[in-house]
C-alpha cells in the first residue's frame, strides 16, 4: 500500500502555478515530496548538463549527496540513459551503485521530461530496504510530469 497520497501531485500543481524559476519550481518541489512521503533521508533533483554530459546535483533536501553522476552509472544515471523510471529495493544490490549516502538502503528515481527530452532526475531515497511500492512510483511520475511543465527548459540550459 502507498504511504504516498495522490493528492500531492494536485499540491504540487497548486503551488507551482505561474512560477517560471526553475530553482525555485525544484526546490519547493524537493521540500512538498520529502514532507509528503515517510521514512526517506533524501529527495532531490539531477539536472541534466550537456555541457559536461553530467547529471548535476539540484535542489533537494537531505544530507551532502554526489555533485555530478554519469548518464548511465548508477541508479540515477541508468534512469536518465533508459529514460525510465526504477524502483531499487536495495541499492546494494544494484551493480554500479554510487553510495552517496551509506545509511540509503533503496530509491526510487523518475525521470523529467520537458518535450521530448530527458532535462533531469527525481531521486528519492529511504534508509529503509524495499521502502518503495509501484503505486508510490506512479504518483511520482505524475508528479514528475506536473514539475517538468512548470520547468523553463531553456534557463535551466543556461545554468547546466
Amino acid at each position: 500500500m502507498s504511504k504516498l497520497d495522490p493528492i500531492v501531485v494536485a499540491q504540487l500543481d497548486a503551488l507551482l502555478a505561474d512560477e517560471n524559476n526553475p530553482v525555485t519550481v525544484l526546490s519547493n518541489a524537493s521540500a512538498v515530496l520529502n514532507a509528503a512521503m515517510p521514512d526517506l533521508n533524501w529527495c532531490g533533483f539531477y539536472l541534466y548538463s550537456a555541457r559536461t554530459n553530467t547529471l548535476d546535483l539540484g535542489p533537494f533536501q537531505g544530507q551532502v549527496a554526489c555533485m555530478h553522476i554519469q548518464p548511465g552509472r548508477g541508479v540515477v544515471g541508468t534512469s536518465y540513459a533508459k529514460k525510465r523510471s526504477l524502483i531499487v529495493p536495495n541499492v546494494h544490490e544494484f551493480a554500479g551503485h554510487i553510495a552517496c549516502d551509506s545509511a540509503s538502503n533503496s530509491e526510487v528515481v523518475v525521470p523529467l521530461q520537458v518535450g521530448d527530452r530527458v532535462v533531469g532526475i527525481l531521486d528519492i531515497d529511504s534508509p529503509t530496504l524495499d521502502r518503495f511500492t509501484e503505486e508510490e512510483q506512479a504518483i511520482l511520475e505524475q508528479a514528475a510530469t506536473v514539475i517538468a511543465k512548470y520547468l523553463d527548459a531553456e534557463a535551466l540550459a543556461t545554468v547546466y
